[in-house]
């Protein structure tokens, strides 16, 4: 029973990753253009923010989330606004001839700056609490089950973005770097897009 809750986490945190949107594009730019390990570590945020947002689900901690939904404007006009500048930046980004981008994103800022473009969404937090109530957690009780579901969550959230820039790290080796010139310019307009997609969203 306990290895059921925590494999239960494990699919829902790679179900809720595994979609394509400016996260997974993000990570594919970057893994591309950048190297395998940047793009790891882009993905590992949004795998963290995955885990915070499933905690606050699995233990109900409706006061956090209903002060999170509420300010979901602020949230997203900031989300919305910082997928622009990654956009115009992916857009603009040179190409040494070694297929590197300048100035290399640091790890830290990939990191840091994943988490809290994903903790921008609060809207996400209601799948989690609609999945999690569906299982009977949430409620206060059964804390142990809950905390193995959250781990499982980073499990399977983590484990996407492993398989996703393993992935796009053996497709690196065959590309120019004019195939990588245009891949950023086509992530960055897939990235304004989704921020200005977001800002009208927002308004």
């Amino acid at each position: 029973m306990t290895m059921e809750f925590f494999l239960r986490g494990t699919v829902i945190g790679f179900a809720i990753a595994a979609p394509v949107g400016p996260i997974g594009m993000l990570v594919i730019r970057r893994t591309l253009a950048e190297g395998r390990t940047l793009g790891l570590v882009t993905g590992l945020g949004a795998a963290v923010a995955d885990t915070l947002y499933g905690a606050i689900g699995a233990f109900g901690l409706s006061f956090v989330s209903g002060f999170l939904v509420s300010h979901a404007f602020s949230t997203r006009l900031i989300g919305g606004l910082f997928l622009c500048w990654l956009g115009i930046n992916a857009f603009r980004a040179r190409v040494h001839e070694g297929g590197r981008d300048e100035p290399v994103v640091g790890y830290l800022p990939a990191f840091a700056g994943t988490v809290l473009l994903t903790l921008s969404n609060p809207l996400t937090i209601l799948s989690f609490v609609a999945v999690f109530a569906g299982l009977g957690l949430g409620t206060g009780a059964g804390y142990g089950a809950a905390s193995l579901m959250v781990a499982g969550v980073f499990m399977g959230s983590a484990l996407w973005w492993v398989l996703l820039s393993g992935g796009m790290a053996l497709l690196r080796r065959r590309l120019k770097p004019a195939n990588i010139l245009w891949i950023n310019r086509g992530s960055g307009l897939f990235l304004l897009a989704y921020g200005l997609a977001a800002l009208a969203h927002a308004v």
